[in-house]
Protein backbone atom coordinates (compact mmCIF):
# COMPACT_ATOMS: atom_id res chain seq x y z
CA UNK A 1 0.00 0.00 0.00
CA UNK A 2 1.11 3.15 -0.99
CA UNK A 3 1.54 6.12 1.93
CA UNK A 4 1.46 10.02 1.50
CA UNK A 5 1.67 10.59 5.14
CA UNK A 6 2.15 14.21 6.22
CA UNK A 7 5.22 14.87 8.30
CA UNK A 8 4.85 18.43 8.99
CA UNK A 9 2.81 19.79 12.10
CA UNK A 10 0.82 21.49 12.12
CA UNK A 11 -0.28 21.06 8.41
CA UNK A 12 -2.77 22.74 5.80
CA UNK A 13 -3.34 20.61 2.48
CA UNK A 14 -6.25 20.20 -0.11
CA UNK A 15 -9.09 18.15 1.17
CA UNK A 16 -8.52 14.66 -0.16
CA UNK A 17 -10.18 13.44 -2.63
CA UNK A 18 -13.14 10.64 -1.47
CA UNK A 19 -12.60 6.98 -1.94
CA UNK A 20 -14.83 4.22 -2.08
CA UNK A 21 -15.73 2.73 1.31
CA UNK A 22 -14.45 -0.44 0.98
CA UNK A 23 -11.14 1.32 0.28
CA UNK A 24 -11.51 3.59 2.97
CA UNK A 25 -12.03 0.97 5.35
CA UNK A 26 -9.72 -1.52 4.26
CA UNK A 27 -6.80 1.58 4.47
CA UNK A 28 -7.90 2.29 7.55
CA UNK A 29 -7.37 -1.82 8.70
CA UNK A 30 -3.51 -1.54 6.94
CA UNK A 31 -2.10 1.63 8.19
CA UNK A 32 -3.50 0.40 11.49
CA UNK A 33 -1.92 -2.95 11.46
CA UNK A 34 1.31 -0.87 10.26
CA UNK A 35 1.16 0.81 13.86
CA UNK A 36 -0.90 3.88 12.85
CA UNK A 37 -3.41 5.06 15.01
CA UNK A 38 -6.46 7.25 14.70
CA UNK A 39 -6.21 10.97 15.74
CA UNK A 40 -9.16 12.01 14.29
CA UNK A 41 -12.78 10.51 13.01
CA UNK A 42 -15.68 12.20 11.99
CA UNK A 43 -18.66 12.91 9.66
CA UNK A 44 -19.06 16.28 7.49
CA UNK A 45 -20.88 15.04 4.61
CA UNK A 46 -18.00 12.42 3.91
CA UNK A 47 -16.05 10.66 6.35
CA UNK A 48 -12.96 11.94 7.33
CA UNK A 49 -9.92 9.53 8.90
CA UNK A 50 -6.60 10.81 10.23
CA UNK A 51 -4.18 8.03 10.75
CA UNK A 52 -0.94 9.36 13.22
CA UNK A 53 2.66 7.02 13.55
CA UNK A 54 5.44 8.76 15.47
CA UNK A 55 8.12 9.87 12.71
CA UNK A 56 5.92 8.69 9.68
CA UNK A 57 3.73 11.79 10.20
CA UNK A 58 -0.28 11.68 9.31
CA UNK A 59 -2.16 9.98 6.47
CA UNK A 60 -5.58 11.46 5.55
CA UNK A 61 -8.38 9.44 4.21
CA UNK A 62 -12.12 10.36 3.31
CA UNK A 63 -14.55 8.69 1.66
CA UNK A 64 -18.56 9.33 1.20
CA UNK A 65 -21.47 8.17 3.59
CA UNK A 66 -21.69 4.78 2.89
CA UNK A 67 -25.25 4.48 1.19
CA UNK A 68 -27.16 2.36 3.77
CA UNK A 69 -25.74 4.25 6.92
CA UNK A 70 -24.12 1.12 8.25
CA UNK A 71 -20.74 -0.22 7.64
CA UNK A 72 -18.73 -2.59 9.70
CA UNK A 73 -17.52 -1.30 13.01
CA UNK A 74 -14.01 -0.67 12.81
CA UNK A 75 -13.94 -0.91 17.05
CA UNK A 76 -14.12 -4.66 16.64
CA UNK A 77 -10.90 -4.65 15.19
CA UNK A 78 -8.90 -1.53 16.62
CA UNK A 79 -10.46 -0.68 19.83
CA UNK A 80 -9.17 2.65 19.72
CA UNK A 81 -12.13 3.56 17.19
CA UNK A 82 -14.82 2.92 19.79
CA UNK A 83 -15.55 6.76 21.01
CA UNK A 84 -14.82 7.91 17.39
CA UNK A 85 -17.26 5.90 16.13
CA UNK A 86 -19.92 6.57 19.23
CA UNK A 87 -19.88 10.25 18.74
CA UNK A 88 -20.11 9.33 14.69
CA UNK A 89 -23.33 7.73 15.47
CA UNK A 90 -24.88 10.02 17.99
CA UNK A 91 -23.76 13.42 15.41
CA UNK A 92 -24.49 11.21 11.87
CA UNK A 93 -27.05 8.71 12.37
CA UNK A 94 -24.39 6.34 10.80
CA UNK A 95 -24.18 2.73 12.65
CA UNK A 96 -21.15 1.23 12.96
CA UNK A 97 -22.60 -2.87 13.08
CA UNK A 98 -21.30 -5.04 15.64
CA UNK A 99 -19.91 -2.44 17.88
CA UNK A 100 -19.75 -3.57 21.72
CA UNK A 101 -20.38 -0.54 23.13
CA UNK A 102 -22.69 1.76 20.94
CA UNK A 103 -24.16 4.32 23.45
CA UNK A 104 -24.75 7.95 22.98
CA UNK A 105 -21.34 9.86 23.41
CA UNK A 106 -22.87 13.19 24.25
CA UNK A 107 -26.12 14.80 23.81
CA UNK A 108 -26.05 18.22 21.60
CA UNK A 109 -29.27 20.12 21.49
CA UNK A 110 -31.76 19.23 19.43
CA UNK A 111 -30.36 15.58 18.76
CA UNK A 112 -31.61 12.31 18.58
CA UNK A 113 -30.89 10.89 22.34
CA UNK A 114 -31.74 12.45 25.66
CA UNK A 115 -29.67 12.50 28.61
CA UNK A 116 -32.90 10.54 30.96
CA UNK A 117 -32.94 8.01 28.17
CA UNK A 118 -29.45 6.92 28.67
CA UNK A 119 -28.83 3.02 28.73
CA UNK A 120 -26.48 2.37 31.62
CA UNK A 121 -24.94 -0.98 32.22
CA UNK A 122 -26.99 -2.67 35.02
CA UNK A 123 -27.43 -6.19 37.13
CA UNK A 124 -30.36 -7.85 38.25
CA UNK A 125 -28.10 -9.64 40.46
CA UNK A 126 -28.61 -9.76 44.31
CA UNK A 127 -25.30 -9.41 45.31
CA UNK A 128 -24.38 -6.29 43.27
CA UNK A 129 -25.71 -2.77 44.30
CA UNK A 130 -25.27 0.32 42.81
CA UNK A 131 -23.70 3.60 43.45
CA UNK A 132 -24.12 6.68 41.54
CA UNK A 133 -22.11 9.73 42.05
CA UNK A 134 -23.12 13.29 40.10
CA UNK A 135 -24.81 14.61 37.69
CA UNK A 136 -22.62 17.47 39.09
CA UNK A 137 -18.96 17.15 40.66
CA UNK A 138 -18.45 18.42 43.89
CA UNK A 139 -15.38 19.49 43.30
CA UNK A 140 -14.80 21.13 40.21
CA UNK A 141 -18.78 21.86 39.82
CA UNK A 142 -19.19 20.69 36.61
CA UNK A 143 -21.53 18.19 35.10
CA UNK A 144 -20.60 14.07 34.98
CA UNK A 145 -22.09 11.19 35.75
CA UNK A 146 -20.65 8.47 37.42
CA UNK A 147 -22.32 4.86 38.26
CA UNK A 148 -20.60 2.20 39.98
CA UNK A 149 -21.22 -1.69 40.17
CA UNK A 150 -20.24 -2.79 43.06
CA UNK A 151 -19.73 -6.55 45.21
CA UNK A 152 -19.68 -4.96 48.65
CA UNK A 153 -16.81 -2.26 48.30
CA UNK A 154 -15.37 -3.65 45.35
CA UNK A 155 -16.13 -2.25 42.13
CA UNK A 156 -16.90 -4.36 39.11
CA UNK A 157 -17.75 -2.17 36.90
CA UNK A 158 -17.88 2.05 36.34
CA UNK A 159 -19.70 3.69 34.26
CA UNK A 160 -18.83 7.38 32.81
CA UNK A 161 -21.51 9.94 31.11
CA UNK A 162 -20.83 13.52 30.26
CA UNK A 163 -22.73 14.42 28.15
CA UNK A 164 -24.66 17.27 30.15
CA UNK A 165 -23.63 20.15 29.31
CA UNK A 166 -23.13 20.19 25.36
CA UNK A 167 -21.56 23.76 25.04
CA UNK A 168 -20.81 23.10 20.83
CA UNK A 169 -17.72 24.92 21.52
CA UNK A 170 -16.70 23.16 18.38
CA UNK A 171 -19.70 24.91 16.55
CA UNK A 172 -18.96 28.92 17.46
CA UNK A 173 -15.38 28.49 16.53
CA UNK A 174 -16.44 27.29 12.77
CA UNK A 175 -18.74 30.68 13.19
CA UNK A 176 -17.36 33.63 11.57
CA UNK A 177 -13.43 34.91 11.10
CA UNK A 178 -11.71 31.84 11.82
CA UNK A 179 -8.36 34.14 12.98
CA UNK A 180 -10.25 35.82 15.38
CA UNK A 181 -11.51 32.85 17.98
CA UNK A 182 -8.90 33.02 20.40
CA UNK A 183 -11.46 33.31 23.03
CA UNK A 184 -13.20 30.43 22.41
CA UNK A 185 -9.81 28.39 22.15
CA UNK A 186 -8.84 28.85 25.57
CA UNK A 187 -11.83 28.43 26.95
CA UNK A 188 -12.09 24.45 25.39
CA UNK A 189 -10.54 23.61 28.69
CA UNK A 190 -9.96 26.23 31.12
CA UNK A 191 -6.99 24.92 32.67
CA UNK A 192 -5.40 24.22 29.29
CA UNK A 193 -5.70 27.40 27.79
CA UNK A 194 -2.60 27.31 26.40
CA UNK A 195 -2.45 23.96 25.08
CA UNK A 196 -5.63 24.46 22.95
CA UNK A 197 -4.81 27.70 22.40
CA UNK A 198 -1.30 26.77 21.12
CA UNK A 199 -3.46 24.09 19.03
CA UNK A 200 -5.71 26.70 17.23
CA UNK A 201 -2.70 29.42 16.51
CA UNK A 202 -1.00 26.13 14.75
CA UNK A 203 -4.05 25.05 13.01
CA UNK A 204 -5.40 28.76 11.65
CA UNK A 205 -1.62 29.84 10.73
CA UNK A 206 -0.72 26.67 8.63
CA UNK A 207 -4.09 27.23 6.68
CA UNK A 208 -3.23 30.96 5.57
CA UNK A 209 0.12 30.09 4.96
CA UNK A 210 2.12 31.08 8.19
CA UNK A 211 4.51 29.91 9.99
CA UNK A 212 5.90 31.88 12.93
CA UNK A 213 9.59 30.99 13.78
CA UNK A 214 12.69 32.26 15.49
CA UNK A 215 11.89 34.41 19.56
CA UNK A 216 8.20 34.17 18.97
CA UNK A 217 7.64 30.54 18.85
CA UNK A 218 10.61 30.02 21.79
CA UNK A 219 7.73 32.30 23.74
CA UNK A 220 5.03 29.98 22.64
CA UNK A 221 6.90 26.93 24.06
CA UNK A 222 8.09 28.32 27.40
CA UNK A 223 4.23 29.21 27.75
CA UNK A 224 2.79 25.45 27.20
CA UNK A 225 5.42 24.18 29.47
CA UNK A 226 4.80 26.79 32.47
CA UNK A 227 1.42 25.53 31.73
CA UNK A 228 2.55 21.98 32.40
CA UNK A 229 4.43 22.71 35.75
CA UNK A 230 1.79 24.54 36.98
CA UNK A 231 -0.91 21.53 36.23
CA UNK A 232 1.50 18.91 37.43
CA UNK A 233 1.58 20.52 40.41
CA UNK A 234 -1.62 21.15 41.10
CA UNK A 235 -2.48 17.33 40.79
CA UNK A 236 0.46 16.33 43.46
CA UNK A 237 -1.18 19.09 45.93
CA UNK A 238 -4.71 17.12 45.43
CA UNK A 239 -3.34 13.70 45.22
CA UNK A 240 -1.68 14.57 48.68
CA UNK A 241 -4.80 15.92 49.76
CA UNK A 242 -6.74 13.13 48.77
CA UNK A 243 -4.42 11.10 51.15
CA UNK A 244 -4.56 13.35 53.87
CA UNK A 245 -0.64 14.27 53.43
CA UNK A 246 -0.96 17.53 54.33
CA UNK A 247 2.22 18.83 54.00
CA UNK A 248 2.30 17.93 50.11
CA UNK A 249 -0.90 19.45 50.20
CA UNK A 250 -0.04 22.27 51.44
CA UNK A 251 3.68 22.74 49.45
CA UNK A 252 3.12 21.83 45.95
CA UNK A 253 -0.26 24.26 46.10
CA UNK A 254 2.45 27.16 46.59
CA UNK A 255 4.72 26.15 43.94
CA UNK A 256 1.96 25.80 41.42
CA UNK A 257 0.78 29.53 42.34
CA UNK A 258 4.14 30.71 42.23
CA UNK A 259 4.85 29.25 38.47
CA UNK A 260 0.95 31.05 38.12
CA UNK A 261 2.08 33.87 39.44
CA UNK A 262 5.04 33.98 37.11
CA UNK A 263 2.90 33.60 34.16
CA UNK A 264 0.52 36.24 35.25
CA UNK A 265 3.80 38.94 35.85
CA UNK A 266 4.43 37.95 32.00
CA UNK A 267 1.22 38.08 30.53
CA UNK A 268 -1.42 39.84 32.61
CA UNK A 269 -3.28 36.00 33.13
CA UNK A 270 -2.14 33.37 35.90
CA UNK A 271 -3.91 30.72 33.27
CA UNK A 272 -1.55 31.83 30.03
CA UNK A 273 -5.11 33.75 28.50
CA UNK A 274 -4.62 36.34 25.71
CA UNK A 275 -0.27 35.60 25.91
CA UNK A 276 -0.39 34.08 22.55
CA UNK A 277 -2.50 34.89 19.32
CA UNK A 278 -2.60 33.71 15.40
CA UNK A 279 0.38 35.26 13.79
CA UNK A 280 2.10 35.66 16.79
CA UNK A 281 2.32 36.89 20.57
CA UNK A 282 0.84 39.11 22.40
CA UNK A 283 3.27 39.79 24.99
CA UNK A 284 7.01 38.77 25.02
CA UNK A 285 9.80 38.23 27.39
CA UNK A 286 12.30 41.03 28.27
CA UNK A 287 15.32 40.88 29.42
CA UNK A 288 14.41 41.83 33.13
CA UNK A 289 11.61 39.01 32.75
CA UNK A 290 13.78 36.71 31.86
CA UNK A 291 16.31 36.79 34.57
CA UNK A 292 13.51 37.23 37.10
CA UNK A 293 11.81 34.39 35.77
CA UNK A 294 15.02 31.97 35.66
CA UNK A 295 15.75 32.93 39.39
CA UNK A 296 11.90 32.06 39.85
CA UNK A 297 11.77 28.54 38.43
CA UNK A 298 15.67 27.21 39.66
CA UNK A 299 14.27 28.01 43.10
CA UNK A 300 10.33 26.09 42.38
CA UNK A 301 12.80 22.97 40.57
CA UNK A 302 14.53 23.35 43.94
CA UNK A 303 11.98 23.05 46.57
CA UNK A 304 10.18 20.27 43.98
CA UNK A 305 12.65 18.17 44.41
CA UNK A 306 12.50 18.12 47.79
CA UNK A 307 8.86 17.78 48.52
CA UNK A 308 8.32 14.90 45.35
CA UNK A 309 11.29 13.22 46.88
CA UNK A 310 9.09 13.48 50.34
CA UNK A 311 5.65 12.08 48.87
CA UNK A 312 7.20 9.36 47.12
CA UNK A 313 8.91 8.13 49.72
CA UNK A 314 6.95 8.38 52.43
CA UNK A 315 5.16 4.75 53.88
CA UNK A 316 1.72 5.95 54.38
CA UNK A 317 2.07 7.46 50.72
CA UNK A 318 2.82 4.06 49.32
CA UNK A 319 0.45 2.04 50.95
CA UNK A 320 -2.17 4.05 48.92
CA UNK A 321 -0.52 4.80 46.21
CA UNK A 322 1.17 1.59 45.33
CA UNK A 323 -0.97 -0.65 42.86
CA UNK A 324 -3.91 1.36 42.99
CA UNK A 325 -5.56 1.83 39.84
CA UNK A 326 -3.63 0.37 37.50
CA UNK A 327 -3.45 0.28 33.73
CA UNK A 328 -1.92 -2.27 31.66
CA UNK A 329 0.08 -1.01 28.68
CA UNK A 330 -1.97 -3.51 26.09
CA UNK A 331 -4.95 -1.32 27.34
CA UNK A 332 -3.47 2.11 26.79
CA UNK A 333 -2.28 1.42 23.47
CA UNK A 334 -5.24 -0.32 22.34
CA UNK A 335 -7.49 2.61 23.53
CA UNK A 336 -5.76 5.39 22.01
CA UNK A 337 -4.72 6.61 25.47
CA UNK A 338 -2.36 9.42 25.76
CA UNK A 339 -0.39 11.75 28.21
CA UNK A 340 0.50 10.64 31.94
CA UNK A 341 -2.56 7.85 31.74
CA UNK A 342 -0.42 6.49 29.01
CA UNK A 343 3.34 7.03 29.95
CA UNK A 344 2.69 5.75 33.27
CA UNK A 345 1.71 1.97 31.93
CA UNK A 346 4.77 2.37 29.51
CA UNK A 347 3.46 3.40 26.00
CA UNK A 348 5.96 6.04 24.87
CA UNK A 349 3.94 8.83 23.10
CA UNK A 350 4.71 12.28 23.51
CA UNK A 351 3.50 14.80 20.65
CA UNK A 352 6.10 17.16 21.09
CA UNK A 353 8.52 14.24 20.41
CA UNK A 354 5.88 12.12 17.96
CA UNK A 355 4.42 15.23 15.50
CA UNK A 356 7.46 17.87 16.19
CA UNK A 357 5.59 21.20 16.24
CA UNK A 358 7.07 25.22 17.24
CA UNK A 359 10.93 24.21 17.88
CA UNK A 360 10.38 21.00 19.79
CA UNK A 361 12.49 19.43 16.91
CA UNK A 362 15.64 20.83 18.44
CA UNK A 363 14.98 19.61 21.78
CA UNK A 364 14.59 16.15 21.16
CA UNK A 365 16.48 13.63 22.53
CA UNK A 366 17.67 11.16 19.72
CA UNK A 367 20.00 8.80 21.48
CA UNK A 368 21.09 7.26 24.49
CA UNK A 369 24.03 8.90 24.92
CA UNK A 370 22.26 12.21 25.13
CA UNK A 371 19.49 11.61 27.01
CA UNK A 372 20.54 13.11 30.48
CA UNK A 373 21.14 16.41 28.56
CA UNK A 374 19.74 18.87 30.59
CA UNK A 375 17.94 20.49 28.22
CA UNK A 376 16.44 17.26 26.17
CA UNK A 377 13.16 16.11 25.48
CA UNK A 378 11.81 12.36 25.54
CA UNK A 379 8.73 10.33 26.70
CA UNK A 380 9.47 9.59 29.83
CA UNK A 381 7.70 6.59 31.09
CA UNK A 382 7.30 4.27 33.87
CA UNK A 383 5.54 0.66 34.09
CA UNK A 384 3.35 -0.05 37.20
CA UNK A 385 0.18 1.79 35.10
CA UNK A 386 -0.95 2.57 39.26
CA UNK A 387 -1.01 6.14 41.15
CA UNK A 388 2.16 5.99 41.91
CA UNK A 389 3.23 5.77 38.55
CA UNK A 390 1.23 8.74 37.37
CA UNK A 391 2.47 10.82 40.47
CA UNK A 392 6.03 9.93 39.61
CA UNK A 393 5.79 10.79 36.45
CA UNK A 394 4.04 14.17 37.17
CA UNK A 395 7.63 14.89 39.05
CA UNK A 396 9.84 14.11 36.06
CA UNK A 397 7.72 15.80 33.66
CA UNK A 398 7.61 18.90 35.95
CA UNK A 399 11.54 18.82 36.05
CA UNK A 400 12.46 17.71 32.31
CA UNK A 401 10.12 21.16 31.47
CA UNK A 402 11.91 23.32 33.78
CA UNK A 403 15.05 21.89 32.56
CA UNK A 404 13.80 22.85 29.12
CA UNK A 405 12.41 26.53 30.07
CA UNK A 406 15.95 27.02 31.54
CA UNK A 407 17.43 26.19 28.48
CA UNK A 408 14.90 27.96 26.44
CA UNK A 409 15.45 31.08 28.44
CA UNK A 410 19.40 31.06 28.37
CA UNK A 411 19.30 31.32 24.86
CA UNK A 412 16.23 33.95 24.36
CA UNK A 413 17.30 37.67 23.68
CA UNK A 414 14.97 40.20 24.63
CA UNK A 415 11.66 39.49 22.86
CA UNK A 416 8.46 42.32 22.90
CA UNK A 417 4.91 41.41 21.34
CA UNK A 418 4.99 40.43 18.12
CA UNK A 419 2.26 39.24 15.33
CA UNK A 420 2.14 39.01 11.48
CA UNK A 421 -1.74 39.89 9.77
CA UNK A 422 -3.00 36.76 8.78
CA UNK A 423 -3.95 36.69 4.93
CA UNK A 424 -7.50 34.91 4.09
CA UNK A 425 -7.47 31.55 4.74
CA UNK A 426 -7.06 29.20 1.67
CA UNK A 427 -10.06 27.40 0.09
CA UNK A 428 -10.92 23.86 0.05
CA UNK A 429 -8.25 22.86 2.88
CA UNK A 430 -7.78 20.94 5.81
CA UNK A 431 -5.69 21.95 8.30
CA UNK A 432 -4.05 20.09 11.39
CA UNK A 433 -1.98 20.76 14.77
CA UNK A 434 -1.09 18.14 17.20
CA UNK A 435 0.33 19.66 20.67
CA UNK A 436 1.08 18.07 23.65
CA UNK A 437 -0.83 19.77 26.07
CA UNK A 438 -0.42 18.64 29.94
CA UNK A 439 -3.39 16.18 29.90
CA UNK A 440 -1.59 14.39 26.62
CA UNK A 441 -2.63 14.53 22.83
CA UNK A 442 -4.73 17.78 21.79
CA UNK A 443 -5.62 17.68 18.24
CA UNK A 444 -7.18 20.58 15.84
CA UNK A 445 -9.06 19.71 12.54
CA UNK A 446 -9.98 22.82 10.47
CA UNK A 447 -11.75 22.88 6.97
CA UNK A 448 -12.46 25.23 4.91
CA UNK A 449 -14.77 25.45 1.78
CA UNK A 450 -14.60 27.12 -1.89
CA UNK A 451 -14.99 30.10 -0.59
CA UNK A 452 -11.78 30.01 2.01
CA UNK A 453 -14.95 29.47 4.59
CA UNK A 454 -14.41 27.57 7.51
CA UNK A 455 -16.97 24.49 7.10
CA UNK A 456 -15.73 23.22 10.48
CA UNK A 457 -13.72 22.93 13.23
CA UNK A 458 -13.23 19.28 15.04
CA UNK A 459 -11.35 19.61 18.81
CA UNK A 460 -10.16 16.54 20.29
CA UNK A 461 -8.85 16.96 24.15
CA UNK A 462 -6.71 14.20 25.67
CA UNK A 463 -9.81 13.56 28.28
CA UNK A 464 -12.11 12.06 25.34
CA UNK A 465 -9.80 8.66 25.57
CA UNK A 466 -8.49 8.98 28.62
CA UNK A 467 -11.94 8.58 30.58
CA UNK A 468 -12.25 4.99 29.28
CA UNK A 469 -9.12 4.42 30.96
CA UNK A 470 -10.25 5.56 34.26
CA UNK A 471 -13.13 2.97 34.03
CA UNK A 472 -11.10 0.44 33.86
CA UNK A 473 -8.48 1.47 36.12
CA UNK A 474 -10.73 1.58 39.25
CA UNK A 475 -12.11 -2.00 38.50
CA UNK A 476 -11.36 -4.58 41.76
CA UNK A 477 -10.50 -1.75 43.65
CA UNK A 478 -11.70 -0.78 46.21
CA UNK A 479 -14.57 2.12 45.80
CA UNK A 480 -13.19 4.37 48.84
CA UNK A 481 -10.08 4.74 46.44
CA UNK A 482 -12.08 6.10 43.52
CA UNK A 483 -11.51 9.82 44.58
CA UNK A 484 -7.32 9.28 44.31
CA UNK A 485 -7.62 7.28 40.98
CA UNK A 486 -9.42 10.07 39.76
CA UNK A 487 -7.11 12.88 40.42
CA UNK A 488 -4.31 10.90 39.59
CA UNK A 489 -5.70 11.24 35.85
CA UNK A 490 -7.30 14.60 36.21
CA UNK A 491 -9.24 14.38 33.04
CA UNK A 492 -11.48 17.18 31.96
CA UNK A 493 -15.28 17.26 31.96
CA UNK A 494 -15.68 20.42 29.57
CA UNK A 495 -12.61 19.23 27.45
CA UNK A 496 -14.69 15.42 26.86
CA UNK A 497 -18.11 17.42 25.92
CA UNK A 498 -17.62 19.92 23.46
Amino acid sequence: MELSAYKRNPVSVLAPEPVPNAEFFARIRELSALGYAPLFYFGVRDLICGMGKASCGVEILRSPFPASLEYPALTVDIPAFHIFERELWEECGLTPLGHPWLKPLRYPAGGRFQVKEHPFFSSQSPALHEVGVGPVHAGVIEPGHFRFICQGETVEHLEIQLGYQHRGIAKLLADGDISSQIQLAEMIAGDTAVGHGLAYCLATEALCGVEISGASQTVRLIALELERVAMHLADLSALSGDIAYLSGLNLFAALRTTVINASLALCGSRFGKRWLCPGGINYGISAAQNSTLRETLSAVGTQEELCAAALLSDAGVLNRFDSTGSLSLETVKELNMSGITAKAAGYAIDARVDFPYGGYENLIVKDRQNELASHGIRALTLDSGDVFARASLRHLDIMQSLDMIQFMLSTLPSVEARVTELPAPRANQLAISIVEGWRGRIVHVIGTDQAGQTSFYKVYDPSLHNWFGLALAVRDGGISDFPLCNKSFDLSYCGADL
